[in-house]
């Protein structure tokens, strides 16, 4: 694509124009100024992304605030990055976040957005830091460069994906390029192993099976494991035979392109106090509240271990907790729960809490980034950052899923809820579907995670038959189902993980 850059380049002091209204700066602010550089890095029909970089000509600033007009009203900040984003009107406001607003005289910051635009996207014609303007020309470029229609979205490259990190709200590549994790669930080595089934259910994890995947534009895959067929514990298939076979499927879709979330699934403890449809047998067999704190970091002490160095596998530190139903709907002691683990109301087994698991993987030295859930079965996601668990790395997203079934199905709680999280760290969709093997629900969502640059990840890519749940395939060629897989692999054609 071709790219369209501003330079504004601040000096004197002067008047600034935003909104209409010329406001006189003092005379304190004479010798203060600013530069910034406000590159259009891609457009396309109705959206488009920019990136800022920003320079302290003035004095030291403990916290900063960037504020400019969009010229044209059809201009609309959707979802930013390493900055605190608002838009009222045409005015725009990005504040700085607590690990970037210290800004010295002559150094530099970067943060961006996506927006939207229509009629036209022009650049904005001045910008202001902590009222200080930013004001010189613009040397606008090209314009709307390419349409799904006409210039799809090409299969993963040929090459290994990308090592990622956090940056901010941001999942980044080594280069700093924000990233989206955009693929499938591949689920069967969390069940097959303790069910006699082998190591994947008998679906093949060769070369013809990930060019199939390839084949939809999947850019991640995220794969659930069991804990004690990892650790070969209790009687599960030797655990080197295990780890040797997840091992060997991980790279293969690493060496093509594709990055790899290994989630711990399921997991050992006895779920006693449950109603009679959840998970009793203390093996792992099913699904838990909570992951035990006699496994649990060993599993991950190992997994991090075998992962170190390779930063473009993910960790998921476990799938779905619901702490919070187990503590007879007490969201306070969920929460307390998820993070700190130990002795947890309603759960007969000693929890390891997320801070646990963050504690197993870094004492390992592994950098991946982690993932973390929320409660509800990771659906609800509302006091996720006071909950937060600490990384000394700072590379942690939170893990969300999404089922029509849910409570939070509807734009207007993803707006009051998951939004809100997304402007302090990313957030990864690590599961969602529809309970009728339709798209509708999920044509909803990925559009709104689109417009706000979110990471997702369908359920399911196996060949289960879809007679009443999120099935996306037909054969292990990826023959879409109708309905849901049609829907998924049509817009995932038309999708870049580059933002």
């Amino acid at each position: 694509m071709r790219h369209r850059q501003t330079l504004l380049v601040a000096g004197a002091a002067g008047a600034l124009v935003l909104g209409g209204l010329a406001t006189t700066l003092p005379a304190s602010a004479a010798t203060s100024g600013c530069e910034v550089t406000y590159t259009v890095q891609s457009e396309w029909p109705g959206g488009f992304r920019a990136d800022l970089e920003v320079t302290n000509l003035g004095d030291a600033m403990s916290d900063w605030t960037l504020t400019f007009d969009f010229p044209n009203a059809g201009q609309q900040v959707t979802q930013g990055w390493s900055a605190v984003w608002t838009q009222s009107g045409a005015g725009v406001s990005a504040a700085s976040m607590s690990w970037n607003g210290s800004l010295d005289t002559d150094a530099s910051t970067s943060l961006g957005f996506v927006g939207t635009w229509r009629d036209a996207n022009p650049e904005p014609a001045s910008f202001a830091l902590n009222g200080t303007p930013c004001t010189g020309s613009t040397t606008p470029t090209g314009g709307p460069t390419t349409t799904p229609s006409e210039d799809p979205t090409t299969t993963p490259p040929d090459g290994p994906a990308p090592q990622l990190s956090v940056s901010g709200n941001q999942i980044v590549t080594e280069e700093g390029e924000p990233y989206r994790l955009l693929g499938v669930d591949r689920s069967s080595a969390e069940f097959a192993c303790v069910q006699g089934k082998g190591l994947f259910d008998s679906g093949p994890v060769d070369q013809a099976s990930v060019d199939a995947m390839k084949s939809w534009n999947i850019h991640a895959v995220r794969l659930p494991l069991n804990e004690e067929c990892w650790l070969g514990l209790n009687g599960s298939p030797s655990g080197a035979a295990y780890q040797e076979g997840i091992k060997d499927y991980v790279d293969l879709l690493v060496a093509n392109g594709i990055n790899v979330i290994l989630d711990l699934h399921w997991t050992w403890g006895a779920y006693t106090t449950g109603p009679d449809w959840h998970c009793t047998d203390v093996h792992a067999t099913c699904q838990k509240p909570m992951p035990d704190a006699q496994y649990a970091p060993q599993f991950w002490a190992g997994v991090a271990d075998t992962f170190k160095g390779n930063d473009a596998v993910v960790f998921d530190l476990f799938n779905e907790p619901y702490p919070d139903m187990a503590s007879n709907w007490d969201k306070t002691l969920g929460w307390q729960c998820l993070r700190d683990g130990g002795t947890c109301a309603g759960i007969g087994y000693e929890v390891a809490g997320m801070q646990d698991l963050v504690d197993a993987v870094r004492d390992t030295g592994a950098t991946n980034i982690l993932m973390v859930g929320g409660l509800e079965w990771t659906n609800d996601m509302r006091e996720w950052l006071a909950y937060m668990p600490n990384d000394p790395l700072d590379n942690i997203a939170a893990s969300w899923h999404s089922y029509s079934f849910n409570r939070c199905v509807t734009e207007s709680c993803w707006d009051a809820e998951i939004a809100p999280l997304m402007q302090e760290v990313p957030v990864v969709l690590g599961e969602f579907g529809q309970d009728d093997c339709g798209f509708d629900y999920m044509q909803g969502l990925v559009d709104w995670a689109d417009a706000n640059g979110m990471n997702y990840l369908a359920w399911t890519w196996n060949p289960w038959g879809c007679t009443g749940g999120a099935v996306l395939i037909k054969d292990w060629s990826g023959t879409p189902e109708p309905g849901v897989g049609e829907g998924y692999r049509n817009h995932l054609l038309t999708q870049s993980p580059y933002l």
